[in-house]
């Protein structure tokens, strides 16, 4: 029987959860950019009968100058990741990890973009109210089938350095700035884009912080629809919570830059901003 969900908003909290128990997948899809391992979180403790789901295994293809850091894997990739996982094409799957979604948003927006029911743990790890486990699940292999990324919901490094196009940037200010930049080549940003670092879409607890709130980060910098948006970050992973901010709040679907700084910034033909 199918547990999907066309309606599932993007972000649910764990009450949602418990009442909604053995209808969904629960994922840890923790990572750290400074390469800090995932895995070893888990197993030191992750909420129970929560599958692990590496980044750079299925999550990503090989890092390239031209692609960028994390570009998207090949389908094949990605669906035996799931496959291996338990995960079927009609399963509900909330994501979590300890940076409050923002690493969490890539699978919950790699499996919504390709039709599948998933969301965010509003809170993540955190917002587990119960004891943390250290023993993996044992699932069945899932039946989960490759899909093609959807093309309108990607952009080009063209389309991303186009006026036609409104271009939000999700990385730290300090980073958008050119102020310092540790891990890409260039500092700064694409010219004409604009700001709203997605950790400043959440509270001290790593919760949301009401919409009316969101809302105005995005409007203040002229957002007020994700159509004609292009979202980017680093490398494509914490551009997908903005993304997924948006659509939480019925501004529809913007399109993801998934090379995003990590690609732009070694493309030294092309122009770059500092405030």
């Amino acid at each position: 029987m199918s547990n999907s969900d066309p309606n599932l908003q993007p972000f649910v909290d764990w009450t949602w959860c418990a009442g909604n128990l053995g209808r969904f997948v629960l994922v840890d899809a923790r990572w750290y950019l400074d390469g800090a391992s995932g895995r070893d979180a888990y197993d030191a403790g992750h909420i129970p009968d929560a599958v692990f789901v590496d980044m750079d295994r299925w999550l990503s293809g090989a890092a390239s100058k031209k692609a960028g850091r994390n570009p998207l894997p090949d389908p094949e990739v990605f669906a035996q990741g799931m496959q291996e996982a338990g995960i079927s094409d009609s399963d509900i799957v909330i994501a979590y990890d300890d940076a409050g979604g923002v690493i969490a948003a890539r699978i919950v927006w790699m499996l919504r973009s390709t039709g599948r029911s998933a969301a965010i743990l509003n809170g993540g790890i955190a917002s587990y109210p119960g004891e943390l486990a250290t023993e993996a699940p044992q699932r069945l292999e899932g039946d989960f089938s490759a899909q093609a990324w959807p093309e309108t919901l990607l952009a080009d490094i063209s389309e991303a350095s186009s006026v036609q196009y409104a271009v939000v940037d999700a990385r730290n200010r300090d980073r958008f700035e050119g102020r310092q930049d540790p891990i890409d080549p260039r500092p700064g940003h694409i010219p004409g884009a604009v700001n709203v670092p997605c950790r400043e879409n959440l509270g001290s607890s790593g919760r949301l912080i009401p919409e009316i709130q969101l809302r105005e980060n995005f409007e203040r910098v002229g957002i007020v629809s994700a159509e004609n948006t292009i979202a980017y970050c680093g490398s494509g992973v914490t551009a997908c919570h903005n993304l997924l901010v948006l659509e939480q709040l019925g501004m529809g679907k913007g399109r993801l830059f998934v090379g995003g700084w990590s690609q732009y910034g070694h493309a030294t033909d092309r122009p770059v901003k500092t405030a």
